[in-house]
């Protein structure tokens, strides 16, 4: 094993051990019980950030904390990963609050539900939330039945955990039907959020002496001097809440192919195989968080298969022309209920698609071309005879002295082909003058 596997054996070690085992609390100061937990919820919402809640939420539990204050500035996201967050704050042991801010945050689409089903929905002045009406992960409408029955099941799911916390339930799903938007003093006077707070001080004495219903059973806030600790993501969520978009996970996937591919088909360039492995286990890795279609990822291994095929059987095309059909649709049914962005995924199939070909054709020109080195390179070289055959004497060619054997005398300086090669003894036959 040379150096170089060594060290690259050695790092996806590492980033493998490094990615599972870190803990998301590692940054954050330890100390017992009784303390407020600060979760930050900022951008998309997806399997990543679902699972930070979810630890941020069970170390709340394990640490004894009085409280949880979930930050939120959010565009929305995954269904699925709302949903993860909803019921790990629906469950909670400890009380959380989800606090709409700072100034200019907003708790929009999936964030509507995740802010109505904290015990206390709280939000900033001049912060919004609202325009929860479905749609794909490429940001466009559904077909229409298909949108209805998406609506509909999210319009009650949305109403019903608005209730269950005695909150609007019917502008949720006004919200979610509609996609109305409100200020956070519409919020509050339509009865969506409990609190207007300019900061975590300030809703920290809003909480205090407030009653909320904690897995059916009352408990009165004491948090007023309480210490804030703030929950930071480990080195293994920021990975993944990174990777977890489904345009991320697509680009890495189709790195690693192409990196492996171009490794398989030319031995030994190893930048690519390494590049190409570290960014499969990486796309694996955020596969495990996403709503994999395995028939689409199926179609894009077929689609690799198809191009090496190119390399050994002559198909004229018709192989690479399958292969890019195979890879197209793959991509499409690559995942269940969400999209990759068409803008994204037509220039990457034509990008990487033209990769395959391209290395397709240069390694079946480089497996057709006759060897230029060995016993096999030397048959057909033209040389010149050094010292008479009869029925052997030698031959300069290929840049060296060889013992020749002819079957008929060739007088020396006259130029001769070599027709075989035994052992180390070329056969040869007499040749005309070397021309142009």
């Amino acid at each position: 094993m040379t150096e170089l596997a060594k060290r690259v054996g050695l790092f996806l070690v590492i980033l493998l051990a490094t990615l599972w085992g870190a803990p998301a609390w590692a940054a954050t100061e330890g100390g017992p019980s009784n303390k407020v937990l600060i979760l930050e919820l900022e951008g998309p919402i997806n399997p990543g950030s679902a699972l930070y809640v979810e630890r941020g939420i069970l170390e709340a539990e394990l640490r004894d904390a009085a409280l949880v204050i979930l930050k939120v500035d959010t565009p929305g996201g995954l269904a699925s990963s709302m949903r993860t967050m909803v019921k790990a704050i629906l469950n909670s042991p400890v009380p959380v609050v989800v606090y709409v801010g700072p100034k200019g945050a907003g708790a929009a689409s999936a964030g509507v539900m995740v802010t109505v089903a904290g015990h206390v929905a709280a939000m900033a002045p001049g912060t919004n939330i609202g325009a929860a009406h479905p749609v794909t992960a490429g940001g466009k409408d559904m077909q229409e039945e298909i949108s209805k029955k998406v609506v509909n099941d999210m319009a009650s799911y949305g109403r019903g955990i608005a209730e269950e916390k005695g909150r609007n339930g019917e502008w949720v799903e006004k919200a979610i039907r509609e996609s109305v938007s409100v200020t956070a003093e519409e919020a509050l006077e339509k009865g969506v959020i409990d609190i207007i707070a300019e900061d975590v001080a300030s809703l920290l004495q809003e909480l205090e002496g407030r009653e909320v219903t904690v897995r059916g059973q009352s408990v009165v806030l004491s948090v007023v001097g309480l210490e804030t600790v703030r929950y930071r993501p480990g080195f293994r969520d920021k990975v993944l809440r990174t990777i977890s978009d489904p345009n991320i996970a697509y680009i890495l996937m189709m790195i690693g192919l192409a990196g492996l591919y171009f490794e398989l088909s030319h031995p030994g360039a190893i930048l690519p195989g390494v590049i190409g492995a570290i960014s499969l286990i990486l796309a694996f890795f955020s596969f495990q968080t996403l709503p994999v279609n395995y028939a689409g990822l199926l179609l894009i291994v077929l689609a690799i298969i198809l191009f090496i095929a190119e390399i050994k059987v002559t198909s004229y095309g018709l192989l690479s022309v399958g292969g890019l059909i195979s890879l197209t649709l793959g991509s499409i049914m690559l995942f269940e209920d969400v999209g990759v962005s068409l803008r994204l995924m037509l220039p990457m199939i034509v990008l990487v698609g033209g990769f395959f070909v391209l290395v397709a054709g240069l390694a079946y020109r480089a497996y057709r071309t006759r060897p230029r080195g060995g016993s096999e390179g030397i048959v057909g070289e033209i040389g010149t005879v050094t010292q008479r055959i009869d029925p052997e004497g030698m031959v300069f060619v290929h840049g060296e002295q060889w013992r020749a054997r002819a079957d008929e005398a060739i007088e020396s300086e006259e130029t001769v082909e070599v027709i075989g090669i035994r052992g180390l003894m070329l056969k040869v036959r007499r040749s005309g003058p070397r021309g142009f």
